[in-house]
């Protein structure tokens, strides 16, 4: 490009300058540059440490236990086999002597007719002969001289010993190749070592474009950015796929890549790096299928309590590496398929829940099968059912706790800032039993027929809703189980407040955004790569840290019953079972009574709209049990699932003065009447 002599050279940029750009530094390098830990993981783990140190010492005890029993039958056949050891070194010890593994070289000369050869290889065998006869000749007077001085001198024992160590030195030469006397204490599965070639290999079946191209033109397919290491009990390989490629396209191809490394499905995990860009991808190929693996017991299961608000084991990850959960400050979704592990999964978390002894729980069973039963004892409400008296104790018991939230909230803002700097209910504040700020944990299975309830089912939104956004800070945990995560099933204001969740198996893109959160599917997180023999393990996300594959260890009911038994103990120790776990139930409601038709009844005709203080001063005269003690929002809140609101109305005092207060309209009421009352119609 030529320039004008009107244009300045200034005023061009070039992009590309010739050498290119100035390479970084020595100490930018440094500053910027990731640092491996100097120790592994497993080296820095004290539990990871002692359970390395059980198994070479379990491993070492069963050995030597193994052949202790067996030695007895080891000496019987060894002793019954001498005669054949003597006779292989008495046939060995001629045929040494005579040359005989020369013979068939000379057989070979003879046969061409090789003169030269044949007279070498004969003088060569004469002179072998001439020697070894005379080394055996000593040796055989030697041994007998030995052996006859041993028999005058030695005492018995000697004797003896000698005798039996030769009888089984002979027996052991004397064992068939296909019949070995000792066999392995411990069969050790042999799984292949992982190696670049084998990566590059099963990358490349894949099917997708940009690799098979790359490695056509010679090239990897895939850069390797770290080297290939052991990383618990598998292999860890980490790089970067070609441009324009993504670890969710590996993902989708899981089945195809664990074909091409010749590992069962259940060994190999490929995962995004979460802070890394989005074709970084890392390549965990364990020894065993992580379904079929012996997980470690639960640290739980025999022993110990639990402090909520405290990280606690309840499985781990693809390694044998414990994750940890903590309870408090949470709300918290499980999805997945049936059949996959999702009940066991939430009475896990519930029985952690119940070894503090502190902890109030209130568990529902709305499949009703019972497996939540183990926790009836220990209870606070308990419910197995969706029966309509099951889902009226349910709703009597949310309601109390939505009275509870807002008893808690005003405890909490009244306490001095050096107490509670920042807020919220903590473990020292918890053991305070007069604040009563203990932990609270809800939980329920298939939550969806709460609110899927033709009559209830808003009421039970909201008051979830309201928990679910409020109750973490404040010492209240709900845990949500549905295998039908849908907008319907989990509505979107709890959905997308609950900070901890928990994937099992799903079958689309759908179910898995609504339980780990949206544009989970696109960013790797997959619950649908699950196989249907992998139950009980799931995607995780919480703590603190993006998504993670785990495997919740496993409690069968009598587990579940003996850790349950251990947490009524805990309490009645410590003196905080309640409620049900203590034979008492709720005070049902002994009239039965219908708030729009109450509401309709205390606004007549004649005055079209009434002050909400006004209504519930009226309703508590009408119901004294029902009413007493309501407060105008909590008017607003029970007429709220009907679809009505209050607004700002003008009105009069009792005093005769003009004011402008929050209200009802008597059309709004009969108008959600009618709704309500209204028969479906017909198909």
């Amino acid at each position: 490009m030529s320039l004008s002599p009107a244009e300045p050279a200034d005023e061009i940029t070039l992009v590309d300058q010739p050498g290119g750009p100035p390479e970084p530094g020595l100490r930018d390098r440094a500053q910027r540059a990731k640092r491996r830990p100097v120790l592994p993981a497993w080296a820095k783990s004290r539990k990871e440490l002692q359970a390395a140190g059980r198994g070479v010492a379990v491993y070492a005890w069963h050995v030597a236990a193994y052949h202790a029993v067996r030695t007895p039958w080891y000496a019987i056949r060894l002793t019954l086999q001498a005669p054949q050891g003597a006779a292989r070194v008495v046939g060995g010890t001629l045929r040494w002597a005579v040359d005989a593994e020369g013979e068939p070289f000379r057989r070979a000369a003879a046969a061409h007719e090789d003169v030269g050869e044949y007279l070498k290889l004969s003088r060569q065998r004469d002179r072998r002969v001439r020697w070894r006869s005379a080394v055996g000749v000593a040796a055989l007077v030697g041994g007998l001289a030995s052996a006859l001085s041993l028999y005058v001198l030695a005492s018995t024992w000697f004797l003896t010993l000698a005798g039996f160590t030769v009888a089984l030195g002979l027996g052991w030469l004397g064992q068939p190749a296909d019949a070995p006397i000792v066999h392995r204490a411990v069969e050790i599965p042999k799984a292949q070592r992982l190696t670049s070639d084998i990566v590059l290999r099963a990358l490349g079946a894949l099917g997708i474009a940009a690799i098979s191209q790359a490695q056509s033109k010679g090239g990897p397919g895939f850069t390797f950015t770290a080297p290939i290491t052991r990383d618990g009990a598998g292999w860890r390989a980490e790089g970067d796929l070609p441009y324009g490629v993504t670890v969710t396209d590996v993902i989708d191809k899981r089945d195809k890549l664990a074909s091409g490394l010749r590992r069962p499905l259940g060994c190999v995990w490929p995962e995004a790096v979460p802070d890394e860009h989005t074709g970084r991808l890392v390549l965990w190929v364990g020894d065993h299928d992580m379904s079929k693996s012996k997980k470690p017991a639960w640290p739980l299961l025999k022993d110990g309590s639990v402090d909520l608000f405290k990280p606690a084991p309840y499985g781990t990850d693809q390694r044998g590496r414990w994750v940890p959960v903590t309870l408090m400050y949470i709300s918290g979704i499980i999805g997945a398929i049936p059949r996959m592990g999702k009940t066991f999964l939430l009475r896990l978390l519930l029985l952690t829940a119940a070894l503090d002894p502190r902890a109030e729980l209130h568990v529902y069973d709305l499949k009703g099968t019972g497996d939540l039963g183990p926790l009836e004892r220990v209870a606070h409400s308990y419910r197995a059912g969706d029966d309509e008296e099951d889902i009226q104790y349910a709703l009597r018991d949310l309601r109390a706790l939505r009275a509870e939230l807002r008893r808690r909230a005003k405890v909490v803002r009244n306490l001095p800032r050096d107490i509670c700097p920042e807020s919220k209910v903590t473990s020292e504040l918890a053991d305070k039993k007069s604040l009563g700020l203990h932990p609270i944990v809800v939980g329920a299975d298939e939550c969806q027929v709460w609110f899927e309830h033709p009559e209830h089912g808003k009421e039970f939104e909201e008051i979830c809703t309201d928990l679910t956004k409020r109750g973490p800070a404040l010492g209240i945990t709900l845990l949500l189980a549905t295998q039908r995560p849908d907008a319907k099933s989990l509505p979107t204001g709890i959905s997308a407040n609950a900070s901890n969740r928990w994937c099992l198996k799903v079958m689309g893109q759908t179910e898995n955004d609504m339980v780990l959160g949206t544009s989970a599917y696109k960013r790797g997180v997959r619950a649908t790569m699950f196989a249907w023999d992998d139950k009980g393990i799931h995607y995780f996300v919480g703590e603190g840290a993006d998504a993670r594959i785990v495997g919740a260890t496993y409690i069968d009911a009598p587990m579940a019953d003996s850790v349950s038994l251990r947490a009524y103990k805990l309490r009645k120790a410590a003196g905080t079972l309640s409620g049900h776990a203590l034979g008492e139930e709720p005070e049902t409601e002994t009239q039965s009574f219908d708030l729009l038709r109450d509401v309709a009844s205390v606004i007549p005709a004649a005055e079209p709209k009434a002050w909400s203080e006004t209504v519930v001063a009226r309703l508590a005269e009408l119901r004294p049990d029902v009413y007493a003690g309501w407060a105008p929002e909590q008017l607003t809140s029970a007429l709220k699932p009907y679809g009505i609101r209050t607004t700002q109305m003008w009105g009069t005092t009792e005093d005769g003065k003009g004011a402008n207060r929050r209200g009802i309209k008597r059309d709004d009421v009969l108008r959600a009447m009618a709704e309500r009352d209204e028969p479906p119609a017909a198909a």
